[in-house]
């Protein structure tokens, strides 16, 4: 048997190839029991799969997802997709990944694989035309003149596309309570929740992107951000998610997001909040504070949607009772949401989708606008001028607006140097942003020379060395001339300290000391102007790159 199952392969192989170019798409290629998804020429291919193929010894890496080394007809059966009969499956090629899990399922036993390159998930197909299985049927051998009535029918106008919502530039992963707790009917009424909450969110390229973890006993990816790219897709890959059953291990499935989900392999895109949506039915099994600690450090939001709150006789099963206090960063409903069931829920989808698409409020976890420190190293010699100064100021205050200063949040401070150096206000002084940017505002003249050098090293033993915190440290620095010291070896000691430094010079500021002063790549982190009018242009592109390098950092 053995042999022949070689043979059938190879058969299979040779069909996906000849059948590949010019086919139409929607017509599913016949392929063999022992095909298997590393043989597709595409990443998403409708196949159609012979029956009896568990009399063979098929090959199966994975649940859910699936080593791209396994048998598609048997990673199908093993999904439920199909039947013995066989019949037409969607196969969506997706990148590698680590841990796939075995599990027995529908009389297919798969295989645990600790990595390979490239998986894949199976779907049903839809609208199978009669052709496809290679047979004419007899209802297909009709006359002509019959053949025609259906064409007189008024083709109905498809609907037009979702547009992505643009104003919802996130990339979250949706939570699912897959537990005891929930049990099949609820889990299933939760998916439909979900459906319906990605339709409201209007997922697309530019806008949101949505991808799924499983909690119960063992967490499980089900797909990624980079999957499933349209509301349609989404919605039909959700209502393919199998029930497990398990704990309700809700701090164990966001520890597993944050390690797992979130990579730039998967889907995950710069400079895009990052959220985790978590459905807890009941109340969770394990401790949820610390991994929530974690996701925040790793610029990650935690949302909690709770449903069926614990009654009161139950509350003494519940380990932590206070568990969505303590894993949302600030305990004052922008982080939470509470339905009483699943039954009725419509009323809550709009609601839900408004609130996690509320970007600038999602700024509780750490990302480069709320957990910066930013130093302003000015320029205050006598070549500046009083009016240009206030240019310089006007430079500084348009960039510090881009941040969330506060006293949890990002900071800043400001030092003036001529040939002496004043501290104008260190990171602890103003911690609120109103009185942060009055201050800033407010900065008086100075007038003198020029020792960029020794202002360097002030900044790093007064400014930054006292008291920082956990906050990216940068310094912008601004000067409009040739310093009378050295700016290389201070600048370096800076950067040695962690400090990312931006040189910004003006008129007759040598291009020379700008970038010895200014972290690598120059090319990002030193900006000239000839006029002091032209310093108005370099606001975006700093904060951009404060953006860019806090990211890289964390």
């Amino acid at each position: 048997m053995s042999m022949w199952f070689a043979v059938l392969h190879v058969l299979g192989i040779l069909s996906l190839t000849c059948c590949t170019f010019g086919s139409d798409l929607n017509v599913p290629t016949p392929i063999s029991c022992g095909t298997r998804a590393v043989d597709l020429p595409d990443t998403r291919k409708r196949v159609l799969c012979p029956a009896n193929c568990t009399l063979w010894s098929l090959s199966v890496f994975g649940s859910g997802v699936y080593a791209s080394v396994s048998s598609i007809c048997g990673a199908a059966i093993h999904r439920g997709i199909i039947s013995l009969s066989g019949g037409p499956v969607e196969v969506h090629g997706l990148q590698g990944r680590t841990n796939y899990l075995s599990s027995y399922a529908h009389g297919i036993q798969s295989q645990s694989l600790s990595r390979w390159s490239s998986s894949f998930t199976v779907a049903r197909t839809i609208s199978l035309p009669l052709e496809v299985s290679g047979q004419t049927s007899s209802s297909a051998t009709v006359a002509s003149g019959a053949a025609k009535k259906p064409v007189k029918k008024t083709a109905k106008k498809p609907p037009p596309p979702t547009t992505a919502n643009r104003d919802c530039p996130v990339d979250m992963a949706l939570l699912l309570d897959s537990s005891y707790n929930i049990g099949q009917r609820r889990f299933n009424l939760q998916k439909n929740f979900v459906s319906k909450l990605v339709a409201m969110l209007k997922v697309g390229t530019p806008g949101p992107h949505v991808g799924v973890v499983q909690t119960s006993e063992t967490p499980r990816t089900e797909f990624y951000l980079s999957n499933y790219t349209t509301a349609k897709d989404l919605t039909f890959a959700i209502k393919e998610i199998p029930y497990i059953g398990g704990n309700t291990n809700t701090g164990k499935a966001i520890l597993h997001t944050v390690r797992n989900f979130f990579n730039p392999d998967f889907g995950v895109r710069r400079g895009y909040p990052r959220i985790i949506v978590v459905f807890v039915d009941g109340w969770p099994s394990d401790n949820v504070e610390e991994a929530a600690i974690l996701a925040r450090e790793s610029g990650i939001n935690i949302f909690f949607v709770s449903v069926a709150k614990p009654a009161p006789e139950e509350m003494s099963l519940v380990s932590e009772q206070d568990f969505m206090r303590k894993a949302v960063c600030k305990d004052n409903e922008v982080f939470s949401f509470t339905m009483p069931s699943w039954f009725g829920t419509n009323k809550f989808v709009k609601p839900l989708a408004h609130k996690l698409c509320s970007i600038d409020q999602m700024l509780c976890s750490k990302t480069c606008y709320n957990s910066v420190n930013l130093g302003f190293l000015i320029d205050g010699s006598s070549s500046v001028g009083d009016g240009n100064f206030r240019l310089v100021l006007d430079l500084l205050l348009s960039i510090a607006r881009n941040f969330d200063i506060s006293d949890i949040g990002s900071r800043i401070g400001a030092i003036q140097f001529t040939y002496d150096q004043r501290m104008e206000f260190n990171f602890n002084e103003h911690t609120t942003k109103d009185n942060a940017l009055r201050a800033l505002q407010n900065i008086p003249y100075m007038s003198g020379g020029t020792a960029t050098g020794d202002a360097i090293n002030f900044a790093v033993r007064n400014l930054f060395k006292p008291h920082t915190g956990s906050n990216k440290n940068f310094l912008i620095i601004i000067t409009d001339g040739q310093s009378y010291d050295d700016v290389r070896g201070p600048a370096m000691a800076a950067q040695r300290e962690g400090i990312t430094v931006y040189a910004v010079g003006v008129a007759w500021a040598p291009m020379e000391d700008l970038k010895a002063m200014a972290s690598e790549p120059n090319e990002s982190h030193v900006f000239f102007t000839r006029e002091f009018t032209g310093l108005a242009q370099f606001q975006q592109p700093i904060v951009r790159g404060i953006c860019r390098d806090f990211t890289e950092f964390n």
